[in-house]
């Protein structure tokens, strides 16, 4: 009679906790502890301040990618080591990671725990949780592998077995987490022309980003037809969004002398237009100088980061889904329709209510954040307007604010790129819970537009 009561009790006061909650304490606990590894003597060449640490190990949770320090110069190989640990749990989650470490201990995964992973890879069910963290181990360990093996065939000729391999590795592991951290002063500028770099690295984000359920869902039928709506939006969605992407950055910069007009030959500019273009929504890795964009550039890959990526993977954003849900409904608005039609499927208006939830709130966001920064700091509008983007959609990209952002802009930043890596959970668990109406009002008109 114990043990029901107790699991009745526990089912009590997992009510009574939003589990969003539980997620964004864990993440910040993950921070503070990230924190204070950073702040030791052992992990940086020169000592650092409480606040480059703590905003060093926040980007890091959040696989964001934005730094205040050099990752390869300030911190020792121990230091970019917690890094790289720490972009892994992120991007990984911390819910999946602890039913890994449970299942590879032969530990039973409890009701507790499938209930907050639930909410961790942001699924509407418990059943099949568990087989899905098994896919995203298999998946991440495979990937993360192969890319370090692929980039060691550059950096091992360059730097030598022990810098190389290591150079590979945690380059391969922040290029599949779409955390943007490099251990080169110029990120990636040095590899623009590189053939490999420019295949691997947007490989293993562009991977990262569709989402463990699309991966899932591919590694179980490997047929289109058979796919889910959702990865089939995600998949056509992210090729269509590539491809635009891609023709319009090579468009817009192929004569600037700062970016791609330096570059000799026509090869070279369409790898660098490629790398940028795809790397905007998520990774932000950068092998052109971001602040000698033209402005309308800026501008175009400001929305490209707040799209970002898939949902329940590494990346930021509104999410690829959400985005061309919007762009459904718009259509279905101009041609009458009261729902939507989609691969032979259609949604509803509720879908449509949370797509529009999501995206103001975003928008709020981003744009009360712009507000208060700009209040304290006289910096070009262009510039902190792109930074604080970049760090709502965890992206990581700069135009070089973060060099003159004092201890304000930092905590703005800082909470930025925390709201855009757990913010989406909680919205989400609020929008996923449906509360019948105890009173219904008559209907009324009001006119729009």
């Amino acid at each position: 009679m114990t043990r029901p009561f107790v699991r009745h009790v526990d089912a009590r006061l997992l009510r009574r906790v939003p589990p969003p909650l539980v997620l964004m304490l864990l993440y910040a606990a993950l921070i503070v502890l990230g924190t204070l590894v950073l702040k030791l003597p052992p992990a940086v060449t020169t000592p650092i301040t409480w606040s480059a640490a703590l905003f060093t190990a926040t980007s890091a949770v959040t696989v964001t990618g934005l730094s205040v320090i050099d990752t390869g110069t300030g911190f020792t190989f121990f230091g970019q080591a917690v890094i790289a640990v720490l972009i892994q749990l992120g991007g990984l989650g911390l819910m999946s990671f602890a039913v890994l470490m449970l299942s590879l201990l032969k530990q039973s995964v409890g009701f507790s725990s499938k209930f907050y992973l639930r909410e961790d890879l942001n699924q509407t069910s418990l059943s099949d949780l568990t087989r899905l963290v098994r896919v995203i181990l298999r998946v991440v360990l495979t990937f993360e592998i192969i890319g370090a093996l692929l980039l060691a065939l550059v950096f091992v000729p360059r730097y030598g077995w022990a810098q190389g391999m290591w150079d590979a590795v945690f380059h391969a592991v922040s290029a599949f987490n779409n955390a943007g951290f490099a251990l080169f002063p110029d990120n990636l500028a040095g590899f623009v022309d590189h053939p490999l770099i420019n295949l691997v690295i947007p490989a293993l984000f562009i991977v990262g980003g569709l989402g463990f359920t699309v991966l899932s869902d591919l590694n179980r039928k490997r047929n289109w037809r058979h796919l889910s709506l959702h990865s089939k939006i995600m998949l056509s969605g992210t090729a269509l969004l590539i491809a635009w992407s891609v023709v319009a950055f090579a468009l817009l910069e192929w004569h600037n002398p700062r970016t791609l007009g330096q570059l000799d030959g026509t090869g070279a500019r369409l790898m660098a237009s490629w790398f940028q273009a795809v790397t905007t929504r998520t990774a932000g890795f950068n092998t052109v100088d971001i602040a000698s964009l033209h402005d309308n550039t800026s501008l175009m890959m400001m929305a490209l980061m707040m799209i970002g990526g898939g949902s329940t993977s590494t990346a930021g954003g509104i999410k690829v889904t959400t985005f061309v849900v919007l762009l459904l409904a718009t259509l279905a608005f101009f041609r009458r329709r009261s729902t939507l039609h989609v691969f032979g499927r259609s949604l509803g208006v509720s879908e449509v209510i949370k797509v529009l939830a999501l995206s103001m709130m975003s928008v709020l966001t981003v744009m009360t954040a712009m507000f208060f920064i700009l209040l304290s700091h006289d910096g070009e509008f262009l510039d902190l307007a792109f930074d604080v983007v970049s760090a709502f959609g965890t992206v990581g990209l700069s135009r070089g604010a973060m060099v003159d952002i004092d201890g304000f802009g930092r905590i703005i930043i800082m909470a930025l790129m925390f709201v855009g890596r757990v913010g989406p959970l909680t919205l989400g668990f609020f929008l996923a819970t449906h509360l019948p109406p105890l009173i219904r009002y008559p209907p009324g008109t009001v006119h729009l537009g």
